[in-house]
């Protein structure tokens, strides 16, 4: 019996103790603070995560219109961006756009009733895609014969696009095709020497260094052009041109629309080519043509490994040494070896979904989703790790990103299509490393 009522009486007791616990954690009505185990940063009150474990940094870059003789002038389809180090980061962009502002809305009664335009929250321009509001070079646009711009081959000094419906001067300026910014987001002087190369550029896609390159080499792959330069660091000179100016091809000299670069630690070089093209390139240190695979699949259909529909973004794991390949048009990842061996592959998402850049780091996979507006990394099997970005006006909204890039100090910087801007991120307070870009390899440089 007395053991029974001490059993009773512990019971008793451990429930008092609840109750006073519970009262000391309850004030004026609000429970103790709990934390998210899964959240971006651990313990943070409210918010969405919009920008998932960064704050956008403010007025970051400088307006174009800052320049002498560009008032009036803004950013055009920001295709690429690479950080060199905080204080020198590279852009490449479709020339210039007019700075307007967003208009007051009109009503569009030969559309439709109730219609109007812009519709609020949403911005109202594309800097990408549009009969004279972005700049040529979009591949929607349309040759001088009326097909497909990508089957319209450029002559040595044109960037009129003769499909395009914008006048140069009034609607867009052919003009900083690169751009070099520091920390500040102020544009360096030495963007007026990248100026000299602009007539090179009829689509500059993407521009990057080979982080295990100790003179720090500036490729930009050229799409509209069908080549790959390499320039030194501080652009006066062009030092490599890989396949064949305004030649459009498929062996080891020519390319048809490439989109990216990757490379191994041996400076083993990846293009992924591309958009016409449905191959990855191998070549040497030296741009000795190696090898390739890949062949064109059935577009939006493809399941078969090794066949690709828009080989639209590349990154390499320099540990494993497998190349990470985006095969866009059929919304998946495909993972190889380094000499094209098949190893796994996995769906990037919905219908409709748009992987226009990868990126790796630290044992994940990150990506861009032009259809979703994300921000999404998987680890090297294809399992989902985050996601963060949305569509929108606000600062930071993440609209057809094209290209990321990550500094030594963790800052992230995403360039966007539709918006036509460049963003720099820094790390939040506290956030969880686990959802941060990791820094890429600087084997052989460190600045």
């Amino acid at each position: 019996m007395s053991r029974g009522f001490g059993i009773v009486g512990a019971l008793v007791v451990a429930f008092l103790a609840g109750l006073l616990v519970n009262a000391r954690l309850t004030v004026s009505g609000q429970s103790t603070p709990t934390t998210t185990p899964w959240a971006a940063v651990p313990g943070a009150k409210g918010g969405q995560e919009q920008t998932g474990p960064y704050e956008v940094v403010a007025d970051w870059p400088k307006p174009l219109s800052g320049l002498p003789g560009h008032q009036g002038w803004s950013w055009s389809a920001v295709q690429s961006v690479f950080a060199q180090n905080p204080n020198r980061v590279f852009m490449t962009q479709r020339g210039e756009l007019p700075d307007i502002k967003r208009p007051v809305p009109v009503t569009l009664p030969n559309i439709g009733p109730n219609l109007a335009f812009p519709i609020s929250q949403y911005p109202f321009r594309n800097a990408s895609q549009a009969p004279n509001g972005a700049l040529p070079g979009g591949f929607g646009d349309t040759g001088p014969d009326g097909g497909r711009l990508e089957n319209y081959v450029l002559k040595p000094d044109d960037v009129t696009y003769p499909g395009w419906q914008g006048t140069f001067g009034v609607d867009a300026r052919w003009e900083h095709c690169v751009i070099v910014l520091d920390a500040q987001g102020n544009i360096l002087p030495e963007t007026e020497t990248w100026k000299q190369w602009d007539r090179l550029f009829g689509y500059p896609h993407t521009v990057v260094i080979n982080p295990y390159d100790p003179e720090k080499h500036v490729w930009i792959v050229e799409a509209a052009r069908h080549v790959i330069y390499k320039f030194t660091n501080d652009g006066t000179r062009l030092v490599q041109t890989l396949g064949t100016p305004n030649a459009p091809g498929h062996d080891a000299t020519h390319f048809n629309r490439p989109t990216f670069l990757a490379w191994l630690p041996d400076s083993t070089m990846f293009v992924a080519d591309g958009y016409v093209n449905t191959r990855v390139a191998k070549f040497d240190k030296d741009g000795k043509f190696l090898m390739e695979w890949g062949q064109k699949g059935v577009r939006l259909k493809e399941t078969r490994p090794g066949y690709f529909n828009m080989v639209h973004g590349i990154a390499v794991d320099p540990v494993a040494r497998r190349v990470y390949v985006s095969d866009r048009e059929n919304r998946r990842i495909q993972v190889f070896d380094e000499n094209g061996k098949f190893v796994d592959m996995w769906n990037t998402g919905p219908e409709g979904a748009a992987i226009y850049s990868i990126y790796y780091s630290n044992g994940k996979l990150w990506a861009s989703d032009a259809h979703t507006r994300r921000i999404i990394a998987w680890d090297t099997n294809g399992y989902l790790q985050y996601a963060w970005g949305g569509q929108g006006e606000w600062a930071g909204a993440t609209d057809g990103v094209h290209g990321m890039s990550v500094d030594q100090e963790g800052n992230v910087y995403l360039a966007e299509l539709f918006h036509g801007r460049v963003m720099k991120y820094k790390p939040r307070a506290g956030a969880n490393p686990n959802y941060l870009m990791g820094k890429p390899p600087y084997v052989a440089w460190k600045e």
